[in-house]
């Protein structure tokens, strides 16, 4: 790996590379809301900064590539399955319910569709699985299965430009050559699935909304979706919070949903992941209100609980995911990404945890990043947890700890570079569109490479905890 390792390469030209990657992400678009300026989060163009990214791509092996990519469509059946299995998430999620506010809240939402008899003809998901190479075994092991606001499509597929431009000018002194990094449309492909499913929907006079919260510096990715939209398929997309569904939305007696007196065919949920998105009953009631209309909702409720972690857990057990999958070959092909996952009621491994907590996380039902426990922490809390012999352990899974290689790096964030040592995490998005059993979509649809400093725990971009990055092929 000498020619991955970037902390041999000479200052002066890593300070080329540098000053060179931050023109190019400014005329580009590759930016962020700037967290120390006001108004950033709300208002576009007010205090831009480029996005955090890895200055050069890293290095990834091309079988596991390849498996990776394989696994998207087999991924997106699996929560569309999930998803009308009615029994089966109320009763994985029954224990859940009473510990975690936030899911009752949901299944509440999901109880009140199966009362109604409410169907979802026409399901779209965008999705995002997310992988790392664990360096013990040498095999691709899934973090997770992100079903609702799975972000990045559109500054990774930048960040995937950004290195092949740095390749085509620096190659030759780096080593590397530009036609080794991994394709990335998925800012294309995200618009394509959001564009078919509206004219699926089949109302020209409709517009797509995308869900949004108040303040979101990561804003440029949602609105280079829009844009391909707008210019590629000629489709209005609209911006909303929640509150604002709950003040200007109706649903008309056809049950078309109308905001503001426009008319929804799709609602790209880009927010609505976390408690922190529902300060007050006024959101819920917009959450019910597009659940209850014909819009086609991306995720509905049931794709929304599909993706849960006390689901990725429950479809690890063995035999499970013979309910959902027929084909022997794609289910042992799922089964082989698996990592190690426990519910709190297996009380061996509990203790296991308790004994060796560095080989464990613990994660709640949550989305984001920065929500997972680690180290000894994870002691702490399962200790508390059986002291209180309260059934708040229902609101937590355990994962077996990945160990992923960590490479010498070059991070870049608000326009200085450093040299790190770090790990990184495979996004890979998967679209998926069907009408009644018409499957019109279902393909994987690109990348988000995300890279952190090795000492770091959590990986969230957004949450400030990693940088956005690519695949460099081997």
């Amino acid at each position: 790996m000498y020619l991955f390792n970037y902390h041999r390469l000479d200052q002066q030209l890593l300070h080329t590379v540098a000053y060179d990657a931050l023109v190019w992400s400014s005329l580009h678009g590759l930016v962020v809301g700037d967290s120390s300026v006001q108004r950033s989060g709300t208002v576009p163009g007010v205090g831009l900064v480029h996005a955090p990214i890895a200055l050069l791509p890293m290095p990834f092996p091309q079988k596991q590539w390849r498996q990776a990519s394989e696994l998207a469509p087999i991924f997106n059946e699996l929560v569309d399955r999930v998803s009308l299995d009615t029994d089966f998430l109320q009763h994985s999620l029954s224990r859940t319910k009473e510990a975690d506010e936030f899911t009752s809240r949901l299944l509440d939402i999901h109880s009140n569709m199966l009362q109604i008899n409410k169907k979802e003809e026409i399901r779209l998901g965008l999705h995002r699985s997310d992988y790392m190479l664990d360096e013990k075994t040498n095999s691709l092991l899934q973090i997770e299965l992100n079903t609702i606001a799975s972000s990045f499509a559109g500054l990774s597929s930048l960040v995937t430009e950004l290195h092949r431009y740095i390749l085509s000018r620096h190659g030759k002194l780096l080593g590397l050559d530009s036609k080794s990094i991994g394709a990335n449309d998925a800012v294309i492909q995200t618009a394509e699935a959001l564009a078919k499913a509206w004219s699926e929907y089949n109302n020209p006079r409709a517009v797509i909304m995308i869900i949004v919260q108040a303040e979101e510096r990561n804003m440029y990715d949602q609105h280079l979706v829009c844009a391909v939209l707008r210019e590629k398929h000629n489709i209005t997309s609209i911006r909303k919070t929640l509150a604002e569904v709950d003040e200007e939305g109706e649903i008309l007696p056809d049950g078309t949903l109308c905001v503001d007196g426009q008319q929804i065919s799709v609602i790209y949920f880009r927010a609505g992941y976390t408690p922190v998105d529902y300060p007050s009953e006024s959101e819920w009631k917009a959450r019910l209100l597009m659940e209850q209309s014909s819009a086609i909702k991306c995720p509905s409720i049931s794709y929304h609980l599909a993706g849960s972690k006390k689901i990725q857990q429950e479809l690890a057990k063995p035999g499970v995911l013979e309910r959902f999958l027929e084909n022997k070959e794609d289910i042992a092909k799922l089964r082989k990404c698996f990592a190690g996952l426990w519910s709190l009621d297996d009380s061996n491994i509990v203790a296991q945890a308790i004994e060796k907590p560095e080989l464990f996380v613990m994660k709640p039902q949550r989305e984001g990043g920065g929500n997972n426990i680690y180290g000894d922490d994870v002691r702490k809390t399962l200790q508390k947890l059986q002291k209180s012999g309260s059934q708040e352990d229902a609101a937590y899974i355990l994962m077996q700890r990945i160990f992923p290689a960590i490479s010498a790096t070059v991070l870049m964030r608000k326009g200085c570079w450093s040299k790190d040592h770090a790990i990184s995490e495979l996004g890979v998005f998967g679209t998926y569109l069907r009408n009644k059993d018409k499957v019109i979509i279902n393909k994987q649809s690109g990348y988000l490479m995300r890279t952190k400093v090795s000492s770091s725990d959590e990986g969230g971009v957004a949450a400030g905890f990693a940088v956005l990055d690519s695949v460099y092929l081997t």
